[in-house]
This record gives structure tokens, C-alpha cells and sequence, in this order.
């Protein structure tokens, strides 16, 4: 036996790959362990959408260097979308670094150990039949899980590596992804989030399923007993359809609840990110959101200081926010990445200026959430209770409501797993307090 670590940056396609990661090593014999000292495996599963996630990896990577000299027997392996992208450079640039490989080459992963012989391995192409590869995952939480519905992207938006990092969009078979679903709902699952890099396209090119689109899987799943809540990231809003969106209000199972990135509100800015939808576009998918699910929990992402992002440009975006007033967003300054258009555009925006806009987004939404929060004092939610709250104290429960808020109140360890009402008493900026809720009655604090 030998055991691992794994470092996760970045996105919950990350996490999902680093569940698989473990399993995999699992299936070899390895026990997963969070002491460095002990690890004879550390593994970093990296990000490269901002370049702040790239520096944050390196430093990483730095700092096993003392380690690996400490323990020269100890094995330290790249991968995600730093591996993809930069390969072999990882070796050059870190020398320390014993095992690269991409997104799509976990399988690789037990070869490569075997192969290794005290030699260094660069593994980072794309098979062509990944997305409907059966590999063993390591889940921590039995309750929620993640589960990959497609990988890879087609849109190209000018500022993303995506395309390049994790290849072309190809969907899973509705089949498998039914099946999996299922087995992990005869495991205690009750709350799944369905993975893709544009979600609302999930099925186009693929021959078996009889067509199916995301529609009709979020329906087969809503089927699925044992499963009680069915989440979904990310929607891009070019192909947010009408029976997507009647599909999300009729289904139980379906939360209400959407990720809808924006990016902006400037129709010009959004043609030069080749987002490939107009603002009034982008309204007409949220009133309709609203008018089929008036209660449906809102967040998007926000991209600040993008080239030639002008101040007429960026107030757009301001004044959109405080229109729509989100439930919360993703708010970011424009990072230059390789191989992306963007990086060719003129007007790059210093970042003393795109410093200062992200901090007025941020302070804006902060404030927005806030009075959105308190706004729900005295609804009742429905809480799936998921373990005690950050404060450990023993008599306090936390959870999500269908809209995706934590929500914490008095409870006792007896209630994880189990769906609760709760009736709010207090808004915060990132989480929601009340009391459980039996009929017209609170339930007394234990």
C-alpha cells in the first residue's frame, strides 16, 4: 500500500476530476492521505482560466521542492489544465516534477507510475473516446455529487483556454449518465450537479440516445428514484432554449436555480468576447427565467477591465447589476491566457483600472446579496441537511435550499441526509439562519 495527496485548484470540473484521480489510485492500491509528510504520491490537479490561478500552482509547486529533497522517493505529479497546456514545460520549469498529464489522460495515470523507472513522463493528448470512458471515483460526500454530463467547449469565447485545455464538446450517452445517477442514489445520493462547460448544448453530434438534448436527460433523470434534487452548471445563454426553460419549471427535481454568465452588458464588449448574444438577448432569457419560475435563484459571472472595455462599457455592466440584482456572481478582472484572441486585441486596460472596477463590483454585489438574504427573514425552505455548521458547536445544522443558499439552524446530527422546512430568521451576506419549521410552530433551540 502507498499513499496519496491530492491538490485541487479551480473549477468543480476539477473537483470532479480529482474524484476520479483517487479512484483510479484507489483502484491500485493506494489510501488517499492529507499529511504531506506521509504522502508518497502528492499530486496537483490545476487551473488555468486566470492567470493568478497559474502563479497561485507554481508557488505550489514550489514549496514541495524542500519536500522532494527531504524525501527524494517521493513521486509529484501535474495535471489539469496547466498539464494540458504547457506539457513538457511543467518538467523544464519545475524539475522537481516527476509525472505530467492532461484532462483526459487519467487513465494513463497507473501506467505512468509503473513505466516511470525514476524517469520523467509528459502525457497530454485528447482520445477520441474519453467522454465514454468508466472510470472509479473517490467521493467524499456521499449525499451530493458531481457527475459529468459532456466535456470540452465549441464556443471560443476570446478570453477562455478552455477549448484548448480540455478539448472539443463531446456528450456522455444518456445511458450511462442515467446509470451512474442511479448507482449513486442505491449509495445515499439525493442531490446531483450535472457538469459541462455549456450544459444547454449537451447532445449535439451525438449519434446514440436518439437525439436526446438536455431537456429530455434532465426528464430521465427527474425519474430517477432515490435522487431528490437536480442542479446543473454552466448554461451559456445563447443556448438557453424555451424547453430548457419549461423543462426546469415543470420537473419537482429540478432546483430552481440557474448559472447564467453574463460577462457584460455592453453589446460591444460581448461582440469582442465572441459571446455570440446581445444584452436584450440575454434579458429576454431572464424574463422569461423569472416569469416561469418566479422564485428561481439567480448568479452569473462578470469579467472587468476586458480589452477596450471603456468606462461608458463597464457602467453598462454596473447598471445591469443593479437592475437584475443577483442572488451572487463570479466577478473577475480580464487575465490574459495563451492562445486566446484577446490577447491580440488593442486597449489592454491598466490594472490599477481593472483593480478598482472589480472592487466596485464586488462591494455592489456584496450589498445586493445582502439585502436579498434579508429579504427571505420569515420564508419557510426546504433544507437538505448536509452536517454541522462551520462553528462546530454540535448543535447547529447546516444545508442548502433549492435555491443553492446555506442555510444553518438549530438541529441535531440525526437530520444530515434528511430534507427539513426552515423558517429564516436572519439574512447574512453569505448564508441564511432560522428555526426548523413543524406546521405554524418553530421548533424550540435544542
Amino acid at each position: 500500500m502507498r499513499s496519496f495527496k491530492v491538490l485541487t485548484f479551480g473549477c468543480q470540473m476539477n473537483e470532479r476530476d480529482s474524484e476520479m484521480i483517487s479512484g483510479v489510485l484507489a483502484a491500485e492500491g493506494f489510501y488517499k492521505t492529507e499529511d504531506e509528510e506521509e504522502a508518497d504520491l502528492i499530486l496537483l490537479n490545476t487551473c488555468s482560466i486566470r492567470e493568478k490561478a497559474e502563479q497561485k500552482f507554481y508557488s505550489e509547486v514550489g514549496r514541495l521542492k524542500k519536500l522532494k529533497e527531504k524525501k527524494p522517493s517521493l513521486i509529484i505529479a501535474v495535471s489539469g489544465c496547466i498539464a494540458q497546456q504547457e506539457g513538457e514545460k511543467v518538467l523544464r520549469r519545475a524539475p522537481h516534477v516527476d509525472i505530467v498529464f492532461g484532462n483526459q489522460n487519467t487513465r494513463e495515470l497507473p501506467g505512468m507510475l509503473k513505466a516511470r523507472n525514476g524517469g520523467k513522463t509528459a502525457m497530454t493528448v485528447f482520445p477520441a473516446d474519453y467522454q465514454h470512458a468508466s472510470l472509479p471515483a473517490h467521493r467524499e460526500n456521499s449525499l451530493n455529487a458531481f457527475v459529468n454530463i459532456m466535456y470540452g467547449c465549441d464556443n471560443f469565447c476570446s478570453y477562455c483556454v478552455v477549448p484548448f485545455v480540455r478539448g472539443r464538446e463531446k456528450s456522455r450517452r444518456p445511458g450511462d449518465i442515467v446509470d451512474e445517477v442511479s448507482r449513486l442514489a442505491r449509495g445515499g445520493l439525493r442531490e446531483v450537479t450535472l457538469l459541462g462547460q455549456n450544459v444547454n448544448s449537451y447532445g449535439r453530434g451525438l449519434d446514440e440516445g436518439g437525439g436526446t438534448g438536455f431537456p429530455k436527460l434532465l426528464q430521465m433523470l427527474d425519474a430517477v428514484e432515490g435522487v431528490e434534487r437536480i442542479r446543473f452548471v454552466t448554461s451559456h445563454p445563447k443556448d438557453l432554449s424555451d424547453e430548457l426553460i419549461s423543462a426546469m419549471a415543470a420537473l419537482p427535481k429540478v432546483c430552481e436555480s440557474i448559472h447564467l454568465p453574463m460577462q457584460s452588458a455592453s453589446d460591444r464588449i460581448l461582440a469582442s468576447m465572441n459571446r455570440r448574444y446581445t444584452f436584450s438577448e440575454y434579458m429576454e432569457k431572464l424574463t422569461k427565467l423569472k416569469e416561469a419560475m418566479p422564485d428561481i435563484t439567480l448568479s452569473t459571472d462578470i469579467i472587468v477591465g476586458f480589452p477596450g472595455e471603456t468606462e461608458a462599457d463597464y457602467q453598462e455592466t454596473i447598471t445591469a447589476l443593479a437592475d437584475i440584482r443577483y442572488d451572487g456572481i463570479f466577478s473577475f478582472k480580464y487575465s490574459k491566457r495563451p492562445n486566446t484572441k484577446a490577447l491580440s486585441l488593442p486597449g489592454h486596460i491598466p490594472e490599477e483600472v481593472k483593480a478598482a472596477r472589480l472592487d466596485h463590483v464586488i462591494s455592489m454585489q456584496n450589498a445586493i446579496t445582502l439585502e436579498k438574504n434579508i429579504a427571505r427573514v420569515g420564508k419557510v425552505e426546504e433544507v437538505l441537511v448536509e452536517g454541522p455548521d462551520k462553528s462546530g458547536s454540535g448543535d447547529r445544522m447546516s444545508g442548502k435550499s433549492r435555491g443553492g443558499k446555506i442555510v444553518n439552524f438549530c438541529g441535531s446530527l440525526s437530520l444530515v441526509g434528511s430534507m427539513v422546512k426552515v423558517r429564516i430568521t436572519e439574512g447574512k451576506k453569505h448564508s441564511l439562519s432560522g428555526s426548523l419549521y413543524n406546521g405554524d410552530l418553530d421548533c424550540k433551540k435544542l
